[in-house]
């Protein structure tokens, strides 16, 4: 294994210690260095893509609104957190949770964008006019050297104007569906390959690289091109509609993570923005239960 997969120059990554793991396993087993880090991220993509399946498989028994705020759990960036602390240090952490903020702004842009084009297109324009609009909106957050503050500021921005835009999608009835076996295929499929894609590439692009591609949409990607064709645009697009209020919550756990990684550990650090964007979410179904009733 390149010795540079296990450097990451500018950060407080923990220089040569995902490579000493690995050669502590290599020694107590017949497995080489190389093998052990191939069959651990391997054990990694396969762990992650079981989770999020599951999580989704519940959230589209559970209706638009319930599965769309499951949907914002971190099902996805949440596991490749966890495995990139196993490998990086707390600063690192901190670091890329504030780029993974800053990307969620163009996540939220991606979906309102989505449930604005979908409720007249077919699934393939809708999808790649919307992922087109995110491309552009991360190549211009991206490279820009984000504070907490200001990422957060970006945050409140877009999600005030994203939630304005798509409140009126958002109450469509859901038909019901079948689901074919290859829907399990496609997420799993999608989730494996970007938590394969960031841990494998994390010691080559630093936080911020890893920061980024840990919110890339899978998630919602893979409920649109699911959806899409089997309930329609505007059906899809009303899942879509009522995520961008958990993608906020979302925000803020990102931004809990940042600035709780370094003084309490990467660990504590996780279950504290989990536990944040759970409340988050529950209490958004709550209010919006309690609307429904009133």
């Amino acid at each position: 294994m390149p010795e540079s997969w296990f450097r990451t120059p500018g950060s407080s990554v923990r220089p040569g210690f995902a490579k000493c793991r690995l050669s502590l396993f290599a020694e107590m087993g017949s497995m080489s260095p190389e093998l052990m880090f191939w069959f651990a991220l391997a054990t990694k993509m396969v762990v992650t893509a079981l989770f999020v399946s599951v999580a989704t498989i519940v959230a589209e028994r559970l209706g638009a609104t319930v599965g769309a705020l499951v949907a914002t759990l971190p099902v996805s960036a949440g596991p490749v957190y966890v495995f990139l602390a196993l490998d990086h240090g707390p600063a690192f952490i901190s670091v890329s949770a504030v780029a993974s903020l800053a990307l969620n702004a163009a996540t939220a842009i991606y979906v309102t964008v989505y449930v604005l084009i979908a409720q007249r297109r077919s699934m393939w324009i809708s999808i790649s006019l919307a992922f087109a609009v995110w491309l552009a909106a991360a190549l211009v957050l991206g490279p820009v050297h984000w504070t907490a503050w200001s990422a957060f500021v970006l945050n409140l921005v877009v999600f005030a104007l994203c939630l304005l835009i798509v409140e009126p999608f958002r109450l469509v009835r859901m038909p019901p569906t079948t689901r074919p076996w290859y829907d399990f295929v496609i997420r799993a499929s999608m989730v494996a390959l970007l938590v394969g894609l960031v841990l494998t590439l994390s010691f080559r692009i630093g936080p911020a690289g890893s920061g980024v591609l840990a919110v890339f949409p899978v998630i919602y990607t893979s409920i649109m091109v699911i959806l899409h064709c089997r309930i329609g645009g505007p059906a899809t697009a009303a899942v879509l509609a009522n995520a961008v209020l958990g993608l906020a919550g979302f925000g803020a756990a990102l931004l809990t993570l940042h600035l709780t990684a370094v003084p309490l550990g990467s660990a504590a650090a996780l279950v504290g923005a989990l536990g944040v964007s759970i409340a988050w979410n529950a209490v958004v179904y709550a209010t919006r239960r309690h609307r429904a009733i009133a």
